[in-house]
């Protein structure tokens, strides 16, 4: 989605996108697809785990992770739960209604370094917004990468989000796909009950460390947990990916929100090594 025209960088100017497409992945969570009017836009140079700032003209912004991949290029998607006057605004809209965007803001997934390389892919809750770019990207490129091990969690099943994606991508045989809830009441869930944890024994013995990168997108309170297990497996900590997009706000380092230990996430991330936050327990 990069906002780029032919003229040049417009990163900082919005640009008018329709909207496609929607449609409610949770209770409160939804799906929109876009499209941008502006047919010169160049769509390809952003990386997944990016983010945009959508807007709306008398509203106000707010900050949201693209969920479509960049090899993509004739829309652009993102996941949003409803939770403030600026989303509410949003899910009254309309197929055919536009918001304005701008971006991409922060550094993402560098997918092209992951070539020829294992992929443990960790997600929780609204972690599976901006991961699903990293797995369609990999859907698109499957050729690049080797063994992509996706373990999933959610509070229950009407809270796990791209379910059906998912499982469609693992009976293709494009990601081999654990999916836990930490409760289940309906008696109907079919898979794992457990926090994702507790998904790891059903990868353990094929995960080889030094060929293995981990991605990681979820509630504070997983990483830690998710961390331990990864180390367990030897994964180098320089290989262990973890986004951290729930700080973002202004994206550009002007409101000091994102700040933490001298590092200002919406600038160097949202995508951070183990290695290099591992002594800024704030962080994560």
């Amino acid at each position: 989605m990069a906002i780029t025209t032919r003229e040049g960088d417009h990163s900082y100017v919005t640009q008018p996108a329709k909207i496609l497409a929607m449609k409610d992945l949770t209770e409160d969570t939804r799906y929109f697809k876009f499209k941008f009017l502006d047919e010169s836009i160049v769509e390809e140079n952003y990386k997944p785990g990016q983010f945009a700032i959508m807007s709306l003209p008398g509203v106000g912004e707010a900050v949201f992770s693209i969920s479509s991949p960049p090899t993509r290029t004739d829309f652009i998607e993102f996941g949003v739960r409803k939770v403030g006057s600026f989303t509410e605004a949003l899910f009254k809209l309309k197929v055919g209604d536009l918001v304005h965007l701008r971006g991409p803001y922060g550094d993402g997934f560098n997918m092209e370094s992951l070539r020829g390389r294992d992929l443990i892919i960790i997600s929780g809750g609204l972690g599976a917004i901006p991961l699903r770019s990293v797995l369609l990207y990999v859907e698109d490129r499957r050729e690049e990468f080797n063994q992509v091990f996706f373990l999933n969690g959610a509070r229950s099943p009407a809270d796990m989000l791209y379910r059906e994606d998912i499982i469609a991508m693992a009976q293709r045989g494009i990601i081999e796909s654990h999916l836990s809830v930490d409760k289940d009441d309906t008696g109907e869930w079919p898979y794992h009950e457990g926090v994702v944890t507790t998904l790891f024994p059903k990868i353990t013995d094929r995960v080889v460390s030094e060929k293995t990168t981990a991605i990681i997108c979820g509630p504070p309170i997983m990483y830690k947990y998710v961390i331990q297990e990864l180390l367990k497996l030897k994964i180098p900590k320089d290989q262990i990916l973890m986004t951290l997009e729930r700080r973002m706000k202004c994206g550009q380092g002007h409101c000091g929100h994102c700040a933490i230990g001298g590092r200002y996430t919406c600038l160097e991330g949202p995508v951070f090594t183990f290695y290099d936050v591992q002594h800024i327990k704030e962080l994560i």
